[in-house]
């Protein structure tokens, strides 16, 4: 599972030809989530409060990349997922 963004020890990594609805998974320390791109629900797993508003924050701010990303791994093109940056990273 490729890791498109790293930020404050958070990983964020989607698996390519993953099953719908587009989501991506949050790993920091123990704690892993799956997080939906639309709607930054958490629907499997746990973050801890602090980790879940960075991890929202960067989802707000990287929405339109995700859905890219996701697009891609659909496809199964697992050396074409790239990366985002993460937060306070320049685009």
């Amino acid at each position: 599972m490729p890791t498109i963004s790293w930020f404050y020890g958070i990983a964020i990594r989607m698996y390519v030809s993953d099953h719908p609805p587009p989501h991506f998974h949050a790993y920091y320390e123990s704690s892993v989530a799956l997080v939906l791109i639309e709607t930054g629900e958490i629907t499997v797993g746990r973050l801890p409060p602090r980790i879940a508003r960075l991890v929202e924050e960067w989802r707000l701010k990287y929405t339109a990349e995700l859905r890219g990303v996701w697009a891609v791994a659909e496809r199964g093109e697992t050396n074409s997922l790239g990366r985002i940056p993460g937060l306070g990273e320049k685009k």
